[in-house]
């Protein structure tokens, strides 16, 4: 019998599709990010008096975060059900699938009666679309996220630049909130019974637009080359018959690791974002000026985050996610002590220094980082569950903690700049246990690499 021929491995990417790839990372996780932080910007606002209207404000501005932390608790969960289902059948469709997901709940929710129509039901409807979009984001990033640097590991010296090829999908996230607070800046500006009535459904309904664009670049992109070489084995290679959560959770230690390294930078955008403008309202701010602020914040961290994923391949990931902690640690006291001034002028530098500046650099490395810790067949299931409990833990909990400490001492900024720290400690600890890993080369065959035991268990003492 002759023995049957070996499989030609797929042709490497050129540098004009890992541009595209590039460009569909930034575009579709902006879409993303901007239906699921349009949310929280409209739930600061009007969303405890529309959907919770028998609680006093406190307790209704606590109801309305909690809604915003439901979607948080979905978002491991899609990280782990889109996950296995782009670890085993490709990282494309399901990014397709959760953003078409996304931006229907979006349009949903634009279109939901309140409280005073429906009764009950307004409130629970919600929240089911609200976790109908914490699956949707769940799986987004990683997806997005794996794509761009997959392509690059397989596209000339691309390797060498991961970090700077990563930021673009990392900048889908400041892109997202600039044009959710832009948006929301616009229709605030219309008399208060207005915007109450129907001004804050807008930004909902215009997530049809960006999802049109969005999968307009997506549907042009070739799947990852390295997850493309996974579906043949190779002589003697075993079966992939294990779930690739079950592979992960085999070895918990990078799962844990990946799951701490970015609390500190999602704590910092949840406070200095969502949060921040209920609470600088309450102290004085106008929405235009709060809105205003946290769009020039994420105009700041346009700049800032792809330099410091750019530095990232030169000195190391642990390096510039250490120096964004402590950045974020320093500035914390002296950054709500600009808020509580009473300064539009101060409100936004507090902003672009804490957020655009601080949390970027934190953040900018870290899908490079989260990447470079799994191997190819379980990476989008490890990658995005890491990075999904980080989100729960930074920013699902974050503003709701933060709003009953304000509600149980009378106000003060003096617990937000704690939890600051808190965010900003967790994060300094984990890149302390974490092994560098910018110079690692992607592996393409194995479930799960060498590099995911020795980023735990070869961890720095």
């Amino acid at each position: 019998m002759q023995p049957a021929p070996a499989p030609v491995p797929p042709p490497p990417p050129d540098d004009r599709q890992l541009r595209r790839v590039a460009l569909s990372g930034l575009l579709g996780t902006a879409v993303e990010f901007y239906d699921f932080l349009v949310y929280g910007t409209v739930a600061a606002l009007v969303f405890g008096e529309l959907f919770f209207p028998r609680a006093d404000p406190a307790v209704g501005t606590i109801a309305a975060f909690g809604t915003f932390a439901a979607g948080y608790l979905a978002r491991p969960l899609g990280g782990i059900v889109f996950g296995h289902f782009g670890d085993r059948l490709g990282r494309k469709s399901m990014l397709l699938l959760t953003m078409v997901l996304m931006g229907t709940c979006s349009f949903l929710i634009g279109l939901l009666p309140t409280y005073d129509a429906i009764g009950v039901w307004a409130p629970v409807l919600l929240v089911a679309l609200r976790v109908a979009q914490g699956l949707a984001i769940g799986g987004e990033w990683g997806g997005a996220m794996l794509m761009v640097v997959e392509h690059a590991e397989r596209t000339g010296g691309a390797r060498r630049r991961r970090g700077l090829w990563s930021s673009f999908t990392q900048l889908g996230a400041p892109l997202g909130s600039m044009l959710s607070a832009g948006v929301v800046t616009i229709v605030s500006t219309l008399p208060d019974d207005e915007f109450r009535s129907w001004g804050w459904r807008v930004p909902f309904l215009l997530s049809v637009v960006l999802l049109a664009v969005g999968l307009f670049v997506r549907l042009r992109v070739a799947e990852s080359p390295l997850f493309t070489e996974t579906r043949t084995h190779g002589p003697g290679e075993p079966a992939r018959d294990k779930p690739p959560l079950a592979e992960v959770l085999r070895r918990p230690g990078p799962l844990l690791l990946a799951g701490c390294v970015g609390i500190g930078a999602f704590t910092a955008q949840a406070l200095l974002t969502s949060f921040m403008i209920s609470y600088a309202v309450d102290h004085g701010y106008t929405r235009p000026q709060v809105l205003t602020a946290v769009t020039v914040a994420s105009c700041v961290a346009l700049a800032a985050l792809p330099a410091a994923s750019a530095l990232s391949d030169r000195v190391g990931r642990r390096p510039v996610v250490l120096a964004g902690a402590v950045a974020s640690a320093a500035l914390a006291f002296p950054v709500l002590a600009l808020v509580d001034s009473g300064s539009p002028g101060l409100l936004i530098l507090a902003l672009a220094l804490g957020h655009g500046l601080a949390q970027s650099t934190m953040y900018g490395p870290l899908g490079a980082l989260l990447s470079e810790m799994f191997g190819t067949r379980v990476r989008y299931t490890g990658a995005s569950l890491g990075y999904q409990l980080a989100t729960l833990v930074g920013a699902g909990f974050s503003p709701m903690i933060a709003s009953s400490l304000l509600a149980a001492h009378g106000g003060g900024s003096t617990p937000l700049s704690l939890l600051l720290c808190g965010g900003a400690a967790i994060t300094a600890l984990t890149v302390w246990r974490l092994r560098e890993t910018h110079t690692d080369t992607l592996d393409a065959r194995t479930a799960t690499t060498p590099a995911d035991v020795s980023a735990a268990e070869g961890a720095r003492p």
